[in-house]
């Protein structure tokens, strides 16, 4: 009996393939939303997490015994950071990683896995993925100070191919996790 599109669809729709992608996206359509009209107007998620990354970027600096500069700052939080004596970098809202934050726990909870599993990988995948984007701020305001030039293309393309694999290397750990699982039941 030949398949029909209507039969192709049915067989389709029942694939756990097919409930992962519909549930990730309504999820992200539903963070998305929730974002722009709750979370931004109405919290300072954003402004802590950038005034975080500022903060870890200087006690960086400081480490590494470079001076942070001294910018004028919003009333609000720190959002510019830079080697003294130079006009350092600004982290706006959309580099922040809340999104990045948001579609990796959402991959995360539409996944197969154990909920228990599930409870500590987000968190832990969450502080890895900042971790690495202060290490991009701190990279990018140090090549700020040395080589500005390459400022552009390394913010445009070579840090968002490294975040963004990153972000895909611990989808892929979680689906490493749910496999095992799957396995072991």
């Amino acid at each position: 009996m030949p398949t029909t599109p209507r039969s192709t669809f049915r067989e389709l729709r029942n694939t756990p393939t097919f409930r992962f992608f519909v549930s990730a996206f309504l999820a992200y359509i539903v963070w998305s939303v929730a974002y722009e009209q709750v979370l931004k107007p109405r919290t300072m998620l954003d402004e802590v997490v950038i005034a975080h990354m500022v903060d870890a970027t200087e006690t960086a600096f400081g480490w590494m015994g470079w001076e942070p500069g001294a910018y004028p700052q919003p009333a609000t939080h720190k959002d510019r950071v830079g080697v003294a004596g130079h006009a350092g970098v600004q982290i706006g809202a959309s580099c922040d990683g809340v999104a990045l934050f948001a579609l990796f726990s959402i991959f995360i909870l539409a996944f197969p896995g154990p909920w228990t599993a599930k409870l500590w990988f987000i968190p832990l995948g969450i502080v890895v993925l900042h971790a690495a984007n202060i290490g991009r701020v701190i990279v990018l305001a140090r090549m700020q100070a040395t080589a500005p030039e390459w400022l552009e293309f390394n913010h445009d393309y070579t840090f968002t191919v490294l975040i963004y694999g990153g972000v895909f290397g611990l989808w892929y750990l979680w689906t490493l996790q749910g496999r095992r699982a799957r396995r072991a039941s």
